[in-house]
């Protein structure tokens, strides 16, 4: 796979910025009407490629509490392209696990150095700021392929 270009970059975040203000609503990925976090990429992913890879398969609210497999993050590892963390760019997908012992569990787009956009409970989809809290749970950096 392609490492990704600037423009694909450039395009995963204007797609992204078109869902800000979107109502989080969970295992919903329609802009305007409802997403989460997992919603937010597979709507940049449809906007940038047409349908999605595969369907996402109903998922509970605590699905990652559930077991060991870390399923977002080998999703991600298949149909996006993995890269170091300090390589990631306005318009990567970032995973984050809550605890080092738990698998990953949600998702944002970055938008600009230090900012992301993502869905999350009781939010609309936001931009906001990449914090010392996000950073420590900062699990994995994926890029839209070419």
């Amino acid at each position: 796979m392609s490492a990704g270009s600037p423009c694909r970059a450039q395009q995963a975040l204007s797609e992204a910025r078109k869902w800000l203000g979107t109502p989080y609503q969970h295992q919903a990925s329609l802009r305007g009407a409802g997403c989460d976090c997992l919603g937010l990429v597979r709507g940049v992913w449809r906007a940038l490629y047409g349908g999605e890879p595969f369907a996402v398969p109903p998922y509970g609210m605590h699905w990652a509490e559930t077991g060991r497999e870390d399923t977002l993050l080998h999703a991600a590892g298949r149909y996006l392209t993995a890269l170091p963390m300090q390589d990631a760019a306005p318009g990567d997908v970032i995973l984050f696990r809550f605890t080092p012992r738990h698998v990953a569990k949600h998702c944002a787009i970055l938008s600009a150095p230090g900012r992301m956009i993502h869905a999350y409970w009781g939010q609309c989809v936001s931009e906001t700021a990449l914090t010392p809290w996000w950073r420590r749970r900062m699990a994995a950096a994926f890029r839209f392929p070419d």
